[in-house]
């Protein structure tokens, strides 16, 4: 409104006019007011994602009683001692003491029983041949008995050694001198592992090894084997790679992955990758390496599967559980997981439930581990209903399911849902968003409550599926291409499904790389090849000793 207008107007409606723009322009202050703390309370989590810890657990504050502060460590006797505590009597004393001396003894045979696992050699330090005369008559002294000095634990570092392969011929002589021609046998050999290559599947086994367990990329694998006298190019390592994991451990991946779309519960999460060289897309733009796994309520022997795609879609979830057997899968809030089969049912994930309010969490309230903010009060619930679950843990699933309906969660959950309906917030904020958050996914938080089998966090995925692959692309920063991509999945399965099978890694696919040669076209050879048969425990057992030697004394290469 112009001045000419405003002046034409008699007072009253001038002082409505002004009140108005008043009440404007203070409602758009306290918008931008709050735009510009939302967008400091942004870069200030991005600070902490960047630079602080990225631990969730809770930090007590210096007035907690029982917290330690660095300053105690130095000062401990003070901090522990309590002058009206009474001493004990010495008998209690000494029987403790024996006691403490008992448990120490058996802990010491199970160290024992741990080095006598391994492979061992004796060292017998004999006296020299001008010590053992005898300085009173001169004669030769006799030995009279070795005496136990130590046990020392000895690291052998990798060596590189090349194999001569020879394959013996056996011939009937007298057929030949008879009849001019004999019957002869040829020795089994090992199949060849790489057609016209020299890799066998202790190196390609190696090398596996220290990419996808110990994160070492292969540039670097190069140079260390350099040094060990070996000229291998890093293209020829990933070429070996490639070769056996498409060809050798694809179709090991796969009847493992028929045996996780058996199991009643699974779980899933993605983890973005890059992929330099691939049709119709840039280096630059974001791939994903999916993950399928079990959970660790089932009982059942753990499987671990990565599966590459340059998509995000949920035409992912929905192609790989299209014969899905069981009933739940528990992922987090993406809404990529909406399109599982009919009657799966998907269950929420309370760690990124409680994650998104931790985030909310004003710092200074983060480190004294005290606050009565809104976002604390949901964090502390959701920290009792995993106190109360981690009670269960040894519990099978029908025992579970049961005292999960006995003890207070649904209570709980009461209390989280009233809560957050008397929780406002801009929807910029980080609250605001936990808010959101934790409105979608309702419909998905309680349904563990229908089986004891279902975990009430997917955060065995999280870290024993995503974290180490995501350590490991810290190392190799990308894939170069897509079946390097995909190679590099299947590894990665087979590898971290040995892991959590509690078997040797570097056995376990050095076995699968020795034998699927000949299983190549055998399901039930095939079948004998996971982690937890019966088999794989015995050949790829941790610490377990050598049974078979060559003619040097070392562990044979083919069993």
């Amino acid at each position: 409104m112009s001045k000419a207008d405003l002046s034409e107007k008699n007072s009253e409606e001038k002082i409505e006019y002004l009140i108005n723009e008043v009440n404007s322009k203070e409602a758009e202050v306290a918008e931008l007011r709050q735009e510009l703390a939302d967008a400091k309370e942004t870069i200030e989590e991005f600070k902490r994602m960047i630079f602080a810890s990225r631990s969730e657990k809770k930090h007590v504050g210096f007035d907690d009683p029982n917290q330690m502060t660095l300053m105690d460590l130095f000062n401990e006797a003070e901090f522990a001692s309590d002058p009206s505590a009474e001493e004990l009597p010495i008998e209690q004393v000494v029987e403790g003491y024996l006691r403490k001396k008992a448990d120490d003894k058996k802990k010491k045979s199970t160290y024992e029983e741990m080095f006598d696992s391994l492979p061992s050699r004796e060292l017998r330090c004999s006296v020299a041949p001008e010590d053992r005369i005898c300085p009173d008559c001169g004669a030769e002294m006799e030995r009279i008995g070795w005496d136990y000095v130590r046990t020392e634990l000895e690291i052998i570092p990798a060596q590189v050694r090349k194999v001569v392969i020879y394959q013996e011929k056996v011939a009937c002589r007298k057929c030949a001198e008879r009849f001019g021609e004999a019957y002869f046998v040829e020795a089994e050999i090992p199949s060849v592992l790489i057609p016209k290559s020299f890799a066998s599947p202790t190196t390609v086994a190696y090398v596996m090894y220290e990419k996808y367990i110990n994160s070492m990329p292969l540039y670097r694998q190069e140079k260390a084997l350099l040094q060990m006298g070996v000229k291998i190019s890093r293209t020829t390592l990933a070429n070996w790679c490639i070769y056996c994991g498409l060809k050798y451990f694809k179709p090991v991946y796969q009847v493992m992955a028929g045996h996780l779309l058996e199991r009643n519960c699974t779980a899933g999460d993605e983890t973005p990758c890059q992929v330099l060289k691939e049709d119709g897309r840039t280096a630059q733009q974001k791939s994903y390496m999916w993950i399928h796994c079990s959970t660790n309520l089932d009982g059942l022997p753990p499987i671990m599967l990565y599966e590459y795609n340059p998509s995000r879609s949920g035409s992912v979830p929905e192609n790989f559980y299209k014969e899905y057997k069981g009933k739940y899968v528990i992922a987090d809030g993406y809404q990529g997981y909406n399109k599982l089969p009919k009657g799966t049912v998907r269950c929420g994930c309370l760690a990124h439930f409680r994650r998104k309010f931790y985030e909310a969490l004003p710092a200074a309230d983060r480190k004294a581990g005290k606050s009565k903010s809104p976002a604390a009060l949901i964090v502390n619930l959701c920290d009792k209903i995993f106190e109360i679950e981690r009670g269960f843990i040894e519990l099978t699933p029908a025992e579970r399911k049961i005292q999960r309906e006995k003890s207070k969660e649904r209570e709980i959950w009461k209390m989280i849902w009233t809560a957050l309906d008397n929780i406002s917030a801009s929807s910029g904020s980080q609250l605001g968003k936990a808010l959101t958050y934790a409105r979608n996914q309702k419909p998905y938080m309680e349904n563990y409550f229908l089986d004891g089998g279902v975990p009430v966090s997917n955060n065995f995925t999280e870290s024993c599926g995503a974290r180490p692959y995501a350590v490991g692309r810290k190392n190799f920063y990308f894939h170069d291409t897509p079946d390097g991509a995909e190679a590099s999945s299947i590894i990665y399965s087979l590898a971290q499904t040995a892991k959590l099978n509690n078997i040797s890694v570097f056995k376990y696919l050095q076995t699968v790389l020795l034998y699927m040669p000949d299983y190549i076209n055998e399901p039930e050879g095939i079948e004998e090849l996971m982690p937890w048969s019966d088999k794989m425990k015995k050949l790829c057992a941790i610490n377990k000793k050598p049974t078979v030697e060559d003619e040097s004394g070392n562990p044979a290469l083919f069993v």
